[in-house]
């Protein structure tokens, strides 16, 4: 088992490249101020597109650069609920005319009264 082991060396925990041939991209800090009073800066790329709006450090509110003006929120669309859907496909009338034939169905088994209220309801017993 003595062959097989490098001794001198650790495999995989130290990176033997040096840092000389890297360039490392110009950067310039972005200050940011957020509703909340604190004030921190980024350090960016030039070639980067600058977000209006940053994740505040301190609290993680939304915080604007200092440069600039607020965006304006995005339009977003109102959720579709059923009923809207249910509209899609059928009208007014058309729906009114299902409720009549599915009241009918439950008048005729009994489920529901003539009067259109709740037929009696049963009381399990103890």
């Amino acid at each position: 088992m003595s062959e097989r082991v490098l001794r001198g060396t650790r495999l995989g925990a130290a990176s033997y490249e040096t840092d000389d041939t890297v360039e490392v991209a110009e950067r310039r800090w972005i200050p940011y101020d957020c509703p909340n009073g604190h004030h921190f800066s980024l350090p960016l790329s030039v070639e980067a597109q600058f977000p209006l709006v940053w994740e505040c450090r301190f609290c993680g509110a939304e915080a604007l650069r200092v440069d600039a003006d607020r965006p304006e929120p995005k339009r977003v669309k109102p959720a579709r609920t059923h009923w809207d859907m249910l509209l899609e496909r059928r009208s007014i009338a058309d729906l009114e005319e299902v409720l009549a034939e599915r009241l009918a169905v439950l008048r005729a088994r009994g489920g529901v009264e003539a009067a259109g209220g709740p037929g009696p309801t049963r009381r399990k017993s103890a």
